[in-house]
């Protein structure tokens, strides 16, 4: 979508708070012994507690408040019976809509004791995504984003999962500019609008190449499998760079 009042622009940043607290909160509790289906309730009780809607839920019946993936998941974990272990590698996706506005935030976590090569990846994945987020300017092409996440990726020997891609959000949580690359993609040609409302997510990895089907209908693995990092913001392009939607207070 394209911003065009204060009223829209209120209302997305009011949810895109919602989801950064409900990250915040579940990030907080991530601990060994805790099971995902805990954690996911936790920010279930975020989002309702603030009059938000999981957007999995509600677009897509997905089992579960939130997206929690853990170790060889890439995408799309689904919340259960699964505890968290020390040295886990978790990923928690967050996405939600209120008065009819979608907001999508994520990030990688390594529970410790942390082992060096996670330590670095989820750094290297915090700096990926902000690659990315300095590229946004009105005006600008969207290959710019790719372009500087993926020259950051070979500078440090990553490789990016190349078919999960960033993508437009606010009145639909996925919507134009749909696969939005976080890699070089010379086919790439569109341009940011003032006040085009999209997210950034760029999935490091230390060999991962795609995103792989698993045993059930949602979740995602790397192929070939990898350790592999999300991180994730939403933001409006405006001509002074990225209005970033979900960070938390």
């Amino acid at each position: 979508m394209i911003v065009t009042t204060d009223d829209e622009l209120d209302k997305l940043k009011a949810i895109g708070r919602i989801c950064a607290d409900a990250l915040k909160t579940m990030s907080e509790a991530l601990r060994p012994g805790i099971t995902t289906a805990e954690l996911d309730a936790i920010g279930r009780k975020i989002l309702e507690e603030a009059g938000a809607q999981s957007a999995p839920e509600f677009c897509y019946q997905f089992p579960g408040a939130t997206c929690i993936s853990v170790n060889e998941e890439v995408a799309h974990g689904i919340p259960g019976t699964r505890v968290i272990e020390p040295g886990d590698l978790v990923n928690i996706d967050v996405s939600a809509v209120k008065d009819g506005f979608f907001s999508d935030t994520g990030a990688s976590f390594a529970v410790p004791p942390v082992h060096g090569k996670a330590e670095r990846l989820v750094r290297d994945g915090k700096r990926a995504l902000w690659m990315g987020l300095n590229q946004v300017r009105s005006g600008q092409p969207l290959a710019n984003i790719g372009k500087a996440i993926g020259t950051f990726a070979a500078k440090n020997r990553y490789t990016l999962i190349q078919n999960l891609a960033s993508h437009g959000v606010g009145r639909s949580l996925h919507e134009e500019p749909s696969e939005l690359s976080t890699w070089p993609d010379p086919e790439e040609n569109r341009i940011m609008e003032d006040g085009l409302v999209f997210t950034i997510e760029p999935f490091l990895s230390m060999g991962g190449q795609w995103a792989v089907d698993g045993e059930d209908p949602w979740t995602l693995f790397s192929d070939p499998r990898a350790m592999t990092v999300q991180f994730e913001h939403t933001v409006v392009a405006t001509k002074n760079g990225p209005l970033i939607l979900t960070l938390a207070e």
